[in-house]
């Protein structure tokens, strides 16, 4: 038997926000030369799977899909990569 699933609005709307703003401005995740930065891109782009998936109510069932888009999964990954894009523009943190 399977628990209801509960949606987390605010983990929807940062998934959405996420999902909206790196679709409007993809520069956000280039570097300052203008180059792609891989790094960045993932984490951000894990954060906002995270968020979506947590945001909807969806819980996997097995271990390591559940740990991977969890809530601190999320956040961490959203920290990270503000980290990395803060570190490559040249700002303080």
């Amino acid at each position: 038997m399977s628990e209801a699933a509960q949606t987390r609005p605010l983990a929807l709307l940062l998934g959405v926000g996420l999902m909206l703003g790196v679709s409007v401005q993809p520069q956000w995740l280039a570097t300052p030369a203008g180059l792609a930065d891989h790094p960045a891109a993932t984490l951000l782009m894990w954060a906002m799977s995270a968020a979506l998936v947590r945001g909807v109510g969806f819980a996997p069932r097995h271990w390591l899909p559940r740990a991977l888009f969890s809530a601190p999964a999320m956040w961490l990954a959203l920290l990270a990569a503000l980290w990395r894009l803060a570190s490559l523009h040249g700002l303080a943190i």
